[in-house]
Parts: structure tokens; C-alpha cells; sequence
């Protein structure tokens, strides 16, 4: 009899942990890692965040977590932008693709999950990367590489 019960109360705690898991919210913003880059480019990168847009391709900002100046993210992390990151390995290669959006260059990283782009021949790099949704699409960008191009001076 003392194993019936406790069956009931292991099944009503579990009960309490699923709905409760249920009902944690998937609106909040995902923790990315935050870069560590010097002074110097930490200084850039807070300039950047001074102008950045409230809203970028229809989707409203929504810093990840932790919260930085050297972050942003827009869309529940559809789109999450990190300045002052290191320089991509994929830099390296001679078959790397590249797009120029607006006079700013970026190196494409295609990815599963949405491709990701960190901007070239800047005094420090910034990486965007967006959900899959935007697997064939460069349109946040032009919305960011008017603020990346006003306050990240270009390298050469």
C-alpha cells in the first residue's frame, strides 16, 4: 500500500515539473556567448550599439542574455549580431564567399541552423547571424551595414 502512494504523489510532482517546463517562455532571449575584444574595439563595438535599430527586417529588438553592449539580437534571436568578434578561420580560405551590402563587406558562412556573416577589412570584426529563415536572404543586413559602416572604421 505505501508504494501505491507514493506513486500518485511522484506522479502529481511530475505533473507540476512538465507543466511548469510547459509553461516557461520561449520568447526568452537566448544567452550567446559575449566577445572580449580590446579596449579599442570594445570602444567601436559600443559605439555600434548606439546606433542600431530598434527594428531590423520587421522584427523588433530583443537582446540576448547576457546583457552587453558588444550584443543585439533582434526577433527572439532570428537575428543576433556580436561585434568584436575574432577573426573567422573561414577568412582564410580562398573559396570563401563574400557579399558587399551597402558598401560594407561580409564573408557568408553557410550554416544549418542560417547562415552567418562577419564583416571584412573593419578595424574590428562583426558577425551576424540569422535563423534559418533567412537561409537565401541578405535583407537584415541592409539594415545593419549603414550603422556598422557610420561607426567601424574600414581597415584599408
Amino acid at each position: 500500500m505505501t508504494s501505491f502512494r507514493r506513486r500518485p504523489l511522484f506522479l502529481s510532482a511530475l505533473a507540476v515539473l512538465v507543466a511548469a517546463t510547459g509553461c516557461s517562455s520561449t520568447d526568452a532571449s537566448e544567452s550567446i556567448a559575449v566577445p572580449s575584444p580590446p579596449a579599442e574595439e570594445a570602444a567601436l563595438c559600443r559605439a555600434l550599439d548606439a546606433e542600431l535599430p530598434d527594428s531590423v527586417a520587421g522584427q523588433d529588438r530583443d537582446d540576448p542574455e547576457p546583457s552587453s553592449d558588444l550584443t543585439a539580437g533582434w526577433g527572439d534571436a532570428a537575428i543576433v549580431l556580436r561585434c568584436g568578434v575574432a577573426r573567422p578561420v573561414g577568412m582564410s580560405d580562398p573559396q570563401g564567399q563574400g557579399v558587399d551590402v551597402n558598401g560594407v563587406n561580409w564573408l557568408l558562412e553557410e550554416r544549418d541552423a542560417g547562415p552567418r556573416f562577419t564583416t571584412t577589412y573593419r578595424e574590428t570584426y562583426v558577425e551576424v547571424t540569422l535563423g534559418e529563415q533567412y537561409m537565401h536572404d541578405i535583407g537584415p543586413l541592409t539594415e545593419l551595414a549603414g550603422p556598422v559602416k557610420k561607426t567601424v572604421p574600414a581597415a584599408l
